[in-house]
């Protein structure tokens, strides 16, 4: 199955399952819109004579991935797709070689999904009771997952989720001191709060716009990574995700400096099309045509992906 035939068929069933409160974004849903849009702006620079076989295999922090493509945090509407739906996508990221990742709620069969052997990360919202907030971040150290997230743009919620307040750096590092897990701040949009991130403390940056559910007119990550990675240099890892859907979007990420993509709704799409079979589909046919664009572009590992192989859109 294609990506493209895994996505249409797995939209199809999403339909008829009245899920649209899970994937559709807030107001105008201009996010979303500009998400679909940003990756067009740029064509390739294609280098095939000479070519040599690229390599996709990476290490991001502690974790060995055979791609640098991993699920962005989710929960909530993975067991309303499939029964056991998460150990469905567990062990279908675990078989493809990726990394999950978890959003609100935090399931209660999280150590059985760590038990799987897949890297996991868990993330928290800034819950308005921190003392809350700090019993959770304790439960999910106890399950042994792989990181620890905070959706620092979650300060006033979400489109599903209330009860939230914004975080300070004060607070995140006093949460940095509670966990022996690397700590991603997700949400980040913007050099100020690289700069912030930066002071907290944290081991990677997840830079998000929350697939729309936050506020709306927000830029796409490729928009602000450039400012943020002014502020970061390599110091930290950064994730990206937001409209991510072909290897050929992966590659340019990884031009703009990020070491890798999350996917949102193409795992949703992906399980309700062929279960735990069409999750690993997805990842590895992912990983199929990020090595495709990457042998085609000069570019044969991931440290070598640069603004040079992207040739803006006049």
């Amino acid at each position: 199955m294609t990506l493209a035939e895994l996505y249409k068929k797995g939209a199809q069933a999403l339909s008829q399952r009245e899920l649209d409160f899970n994937t559709e974004g807030v107001e105008r849903e201009l996010v979303l819109k500009h998400n679909e849009e940003v990756f067009n702006k740029f064509m390739f620079h294609q280098r095939a004579i000479g070519a040599v076989i690229a390599t996709t295999k990476t290490k991001l922090l502690n974790v060995e991935l055979s791609a640098p493509i991993i699920q962005s945090p989710i929960t909530h509407p993975i067991n309303l797709i499939a029964e056991d739906g998460l150990l469905k996508v567990a062990r279908g990221l675990k078989s493809a070689g990726s990394m999950m990742s978890l959003g609100t709620p935090i399931p209660p069969n999280l150590a059985d999904i760590v038990a799987t052997g897949v890297p996991v990360m868990q993330t928290l919202k800034p819950l308005a009771d921190r003392d809350r907030l700090m019993r959770l971040l304790i439960r999910v150290e106890e399950a042994g997952v792989t990181w620890i997230g905070i959706e620092v743009d979650a300060g006033e919620g979400t489109r599903r989720f209330k009860n939230c307040a914004p975080i300070s750096v004060a607070e995140l590092k006093e949460l940095k001191k509670q966990v022996s897990h690397p700590l991603i701040l997700k949400g980040i949009l913007s050099a100020w709060d690289a700069e912030k991130a930066l002071e907290a403390g944290a081991d990677a940056l997840f830079v998000s716009n929350h697939g729309g559910h936050t506020i709306d007119s927000l830029p796409h990550p490729l928009d602000v990574i450039e400012e943020i990675k002014m502020v970061t240099g390599e110091r930290l890892p950064i994730i990206v995700d937001g409209g991510f859907r072909y290897g050929t979007d992966v590659l340019k990420a990884l031009a703009f400096g990020a070491q890798a993509v999350g996917l949102g709704r193409p795992v949703l799409w992906a399980l309700a099309a062929d279960g735990e079979e069409g999750v690993r589909t997805l990842i590895t046919e992912m990983t199929d045509e990020l090595k495709r664009a990457m042998t085609l572009t000069g570019v044969k590992d991931l440290q070598s992906a640069n603004r040079d192989i992207l040739l803006p859109v006049k």
